[in-house]
């Protein structure tokens, strides 16, 4: 069984549309939302998250999407200790984690042919393992799980990624409007934005970080703080 599940049968091999319009700035060019590497880091290679989030709102106004004040303020960024931002990496804002209640709801955003690491999720002490999908908003991802590999030649793994190799290699595109979940918890997953880079919604029962592993060992580690 595929890893990756679109919300029908028809959608499993491919990609559903539920009526999202794409409306991106017609003002602002691709440009607008390139960034070299070296954008992101000081002279000492200190990663800057001041840098990182006007990137994704740079992201947020090429596609006009809303660029709240909270997100603005407490959008989390993170290079995951590569020092490759521009080819790996993740901004995230969580609306609501409800523990108790088993509802969630994120804002995902990715950069250009950026890769969010492949991760997976345990059962906590305080919560079950995560169940998550995602509607991409703006933009296109790839999102890549378990099951018969097809991962397309234009989704490079950066060498910062397990020397340019991921565990999973079945790949669903999806474009604004379209949707794809886990078909259980517990299995590794990862992102790959396209050239406009990505807008994610995200839905799950729940998210903690103590859950969370990377294959990646180096990635993982930074990611517990070891």
């Amino acid at each position: 069984m595929k890893i990756i599940a679109t919300i029908t049968l028809l959608a499993a091999l491919g990609m559903i549309s539920i009526g999202c319009v794409n409306t991106k700035d017609t003002t602002l060019s691709k440009a607008s939302i390139q960034f070299d590497n070296s954008y992101f880091y000081d002279n000492d290679g200190k990663f800057l998250e001041d840098k990182a989030k006007e990137a994704y709102i740079a992201v947020m106004k090429y596609h006009s999407y809303p660029v709240y004040d909270v997100v603005k303020k407490d959008l989390w960024v993170s290079d995951y200790g590569t020092g490759k931002f521009a080819e790996l990496g993740l901004g995230a804002y969580c609306f609501k984690n409800n523990e108790e209640a088993s509802y969630m709801l994120m804002d995902m955003f990715l950069l250009p042919n950026q890769m969010l690491p492949e991760h997976w999720h345990l059962k906590t002490e305080k919560n079950p393992a995560k169940d998550e999908g995602w509607l991409v908003r703006h933009g296109e991802s790839w999102v890549v799980g378990e099951g018969e590999a097809n991962l397309p030649a234009n989704v490079v793994i950066p060498e910062c990624h397990m020397e340019g190799k991921a565990t999973t290699s079945h790949a669903v595109l999806c474009k604004a409007g379209d949707w794809a979940q886990l078909n259980k918890p517990l299995a590794r997953h990862w992102q790959f934005a396209g050239p406009e880079g990505a807008i994610i919604n995200e839905v799950a029962n729940v998210h903690d970080n103590a859950g969370v592993r990377h294959s990646d060992q180096a990635i993982n580690d930074h990611f517990l703080g070891k």
